[in-house]
C-alpha cells in the first residue's frame, strides 16, 4: 500500500515503556488502557497498561506516551467521528 502524499511516519517504542508517534492529526480517545490516534496513515490503536499521554506537539503532530505497551495496530479505515480531543481544545 502506498500513500499518495509520500508521508513519513515514525513510531518509536523504547523498552515497551515510552512511545513516540509522528504524523498525528488528532487524539480520538485515550485512557489508561488504550490510546486511539488519527494519523496521516490511518487510525492507530495503542493498547497497554497505565498509559499516559505525556506530550502533544500540535505544530509537528507528535505524541509521546508512557506506560506498558502491549500492542500497536493500524486499522484500515478511520471511523466517522464527531470531533476528537484536539478539535474540542480549539473550539
Amino acid at each position: 500500500m502506498t500513500n499518495e502524499k509520500n508521508t513519513i511516519q515514525n513510531i518509536i517504542l523504547e523498552n515497551r515503556e515510552k512511545l513516540s508517534v509522528s504524523g498525528v492529526l488528532d487524539i480520538l480517545t485515550f485512557d489508561e488502557d488504550e490510546i486511539m490516534l488519527e494519523t496521516e496513515l490511518g487510525q492507530l490503536n495503542i493498547r497497554g497498561e497505565n498509559l499516559k499521554v505525556e506530550k502533544l506537539t500540535v505544530d509537528t503532530g507528535e505524541v509521546v506516551a508512557k506506560g506498558t505497551f502491549d500492542s500497536i495496530v493500524y486499522t484500515k479505515e478511520l471511523p466517522k467521528r464527531k470531533g476528537g480531543f484536539l478539535k474540542s481544545m480549539f473550539q
